[in-house]
């Protein structure tokens, strides 16, 4: 077996490949070229636009490093789970590449277009279903590319758009996500499109005011889709779906447009077969022979739920071929790890620069992560009937989407839950990430610990910054799991190299 942490060197790049026998490390091969050949294709479906990008936005250099990206996402992996882990990455770096293509070929900097009048532009946290009723026109999620999807690849990416907001004069306490969101303004370095702007009531108000901040960058007509936050209450039903149909009618009036109400419903059966899918996935993790561990399963399900996949048939196909890998694996009892120790789940928002953390935590000291708070966002099934009633239902997914799902709704969103969620994968230790800079959670401290210990349930507290690592590294939040696992359970390290190593300049 390999011992992973003799493959970093302290610089950005590793030593060599993982090994991982013969069979396993030429299918990993074949897709490190995979990765590399989809990153070449990209170049061609706009190069000269593209070309240009690359020199004017900085962020665009990260995505260079995709491979990589991958690398630490599937290390300690084979058989079935390093399958899996390729299918659903590769998927997303598809779909990625043609939002990123589409944002240059809009990008009014290079040049007037008839595609930026097509291009409706989101919010990069807001799910973007609303727009399987406009076939004609593009949703484009603003900040995914620049800042949700930089941060997650490279850790050094955001460092200069956070400079950039706290030299004007934002303070260094504000969550460092819409900090970027508001950074990036501030250089500069959005692509310039669009017709209109729909953002979304964040449950902070860094994210509000990042929203507000945008709406004044791009000048563009903006809707502000505030679904309520009290969402466990029947009475407000009525209050969001009024306002989807206002959103609805905005759309239509600024790109001349109508909602294709069969377009939709086409889309949202996709939707459907897509979430059976993914409850399945949950239902497997439950077992002993979980099939998809890591951070593997969070960042397919994040990202798939807010393009949303069900308008990329690539999503479904995946998911089909994933569901047969997984059941074949869990029907002959395969394990998705060398050593499982410790059934974990992940709860409160990871560190995007660090999202291969869990991956560490199981080659490391055999914590088996099973899922994610993030990945816990809505599975409601739509109605793909009555358009009244279907309305409703996207008005529940989008009351419950990413960050909104747990702390919004009443503290028993986050904290109640997650102890449903303990019993349900029969967990017996919570990774607990404190990102240092959210007050939301900060408050829930006490009360975390106290029913942790009433349940018998070992909570490890994870201090971060989200998306600034020089505030704490990741050796600093590696260092917390080490001296729980060390002084707590008196345990021996699965991979002794993992204990301590340097990749602080690695990407």
């Amino acid at each position: 077996m390999t011992k992973i942490g003799d493959l970093y060197t302290g610089e950005m790049y590793l030593k060599r490949r993982e090994w991982r026998g013969v069979k396993d490390t030429m299918y990993d091969f074949w897709r490190w070229l995979i990765t590399w050949k989809d990153l070449t294709r990209f170049i061609f479906r706009a190069p000269v636009r593209i070309t240009k990008a690359i020199f004017n936005y900085r962020w665009m250099s990260s995505y260079l490093t995709t491979p990589a990206f991958i690398d630490r996402h599937s290390m300690g992996l084979r058989g079935t789970a390093l399958r899996i882990n390729h299918l659903h990455f590769n998927t997303v770096i598809k779909n990625t590449t043609v939002i990123i293509a589409n944002m240059f070929k809009a990008d009014k900097r290079f040049g007037e277009n008839n595609l930026s009048d097509k291009v409706v532009l989101f919010d990069e946290m807001m799910p973007m279903h609303l727009m399987a009723g406009f076939p004609n026109l593009l949703g484009i999620p603003s900040q995914l590319a620049p800042v949700f999807q930089c941060s997650v690849i490279d850790q050094q990416s955001m460092i200069p758009y956070l400079d950039a907001i706290e030299n004007y004069g934002l303070p260094a306490d504000v969550c460092p996500l819409p900090a970027c969101e508001a950074g990036v303004s501030i250089v500069d370095e959005y692509p310039i499109m669009g017709k209109c702007y729909v953002t979304s009531s964040m449950p902070c108000d860094g994210s509000v005011m990042a929203s507000s901040f945008q709406d004044r960058y791009f000048k563009l007509p903006t809707f502000n889709l505030s679904l309520p936050v009290r969402y466990l209450e029947k009475e407000v039903e009525e209050y969001a779906v009024q306002d989807l149909k206002d959103c609805i009618k905005f759309i239509e009036d600024n790109t001349g447009e109508t909602f294709d109400w069969d377009n939709y419903f086409r889309c949202m059966k996709q939707y459907n077969k897509e979430a059976e899918y993914e409850l399945e996935k949950w239902e497997i993790n439950k077992t002993n022979y979980p099939q998809i561990t890591g951070a593997n399963l969070a960042l397919y399900r994040m990202y798939a739920f807010l393009v949303p996949g069900s308008m990329d048939k690539r999503f479904l196909d995946v998911d089909e071929k994933v569901n047969k890998l997984m059941l074949k694996a869990y029907k002959n009892k395969e394990k998705c790890s060398n050593v499982m120790r410790h059934r974990a789940i992940v709860w409160s928002p990871p560190a995007h620069y660090y999202s291969n953390f869990a991956t560490w935590a199981e080659n490391c000291w055999g914590i088996n992560v099973l899922i994610d708070m993030e990945s816990l966002v809505s599975t409601k099934f739509f109605n793909t009937e009555d358009k009244e009633e279907s309305l409703k239902d996207i008005a529940h997914t989008y009351e419950r989407m990413t960050m909104r799902r747990h702390t919004n709704g009443g503290y028993a969103n986050v904290l109640d839950e997650l102890w449903r969620v303990c019993e349900e994968f029969n967990a017996d230790m919570v990774l607990m990430f404190a990102h240092i800079s959210c007050k939301t959670m900060a408050g829930l401290t006490g009360l975390f610990e106290d029913q942790a210990r009433e349940r018998g349930i070992h909570l490890i507290w994870i201090e971060h910054d989200l998306m600034d690592p020089r505030t704490i590294s990741r050796k600093e939040m590696r260092s917390k799991v080490n001296r729980y696992m060390q002084t707590v359970f008196r345990e021996e390290p699965v991979d002794a190299t993992l204990v301590d190593f340097d990749d602080e300049k690695t990407w």
